[in-house]
């Protein structure tokens, strides 16, 4: 229990403070981060909490990883069902407060694309699903390798939640133009079903490329990299 209580947090806190990021602080008149500043914030979520409970589950927040540190041998299947329904559901309570707030702006009228992610005419860049797919599937490959590279036995100790959090910063300096950045299906989702329409339909992809990507790089690191 401590363990999905853990992966319920980091998730939330993944989705709430990225996608609120996002959300309020992305285009604000004059101040706005902008997407780096968007990018920043989903790295120090990722930082923050693996060092805050990171030693309790793992700190995956994300089925995707889950998935490739099973396909790396790091992580047992029976805990993989857990992992990710609470992951799902992390980042569903996330979104709902990140709702709340918003439907109480003075001058609100729809949530509009809420971070959701997308393509074609839903990506932000205008890119083709191909091109969503490709770029998904390649950067949650690497982000898996990170994972799986800093948290290894003989790397140095006490840092990578800190080259994860960078990993997660450049991956959505990289992607947040063609996809809006998901390499994770429990963010995708619960921004997904609060945007709904289109972004609801187009989820499939935000499961499949990330999951694909996460088990190669599992099974690429477990085959070549791993040195245990």
């Amino acid at each position: 229990m401590k363990k999905l209580l853990a992966e319920f947090f980091g998730t939330f806190w993944l989705v709430f403070g990225g996608c609120g990021s996002a959300v309020f602080a992305a285009a604000f008149p004059e101040l706005g981060i902008g997407f780096v500043g968007v990018s920043l914030a989903f790295g120090l979520t990722v930082l923050t909490m693996a060092f805050a409970v990171g030693h309790i589950s793992g700190g995956h927040f994300n089925p995707a990883v889950s998935l490739g540190l099973w396909a790396a041998g790091k992580f047992p299947a029976k805990d993989l069902i857990g992992y990710i329904i609470v992951q799902v559901i992390g980042a569903c309570a996330a979104a709902g407060a990140l709702y709340l707030i918003l439907t109480g702006k003075s001058d609100f009228v729809d949530i509009g694309g809420f971070a959701s992610n997308g393509y074609g005419e839903l990506s932000p860049g205008g890119f083709s699903m191909t091109s969503v797919l490709v770029a998904e599937f390649l950067l949650t490959m690497f982000f898996l390798l990170i994972i799986l590279g800093s948290t290894n036995v003989r790397a140095p100790k006490g840092f990578a939640p800190i080259a994860i959090g960078l990993g997660l910063t450049l991956i959505h300096l990289i992607s947040i133009p063609i996809s809006n950045t998901s390499v994770n299906p429990a963010r995708s989702t619960s921004q997904a079903l609060f945007a709904g329409g289109e972004f609801t339909a187009q989820l499939w992809l935000f499961w499949l490329a990330p999951i694909a990507g996460a088990i190669v790089a599992g099974l690429i690191h477990k085959a070549f990299l791993d040195k245990e």
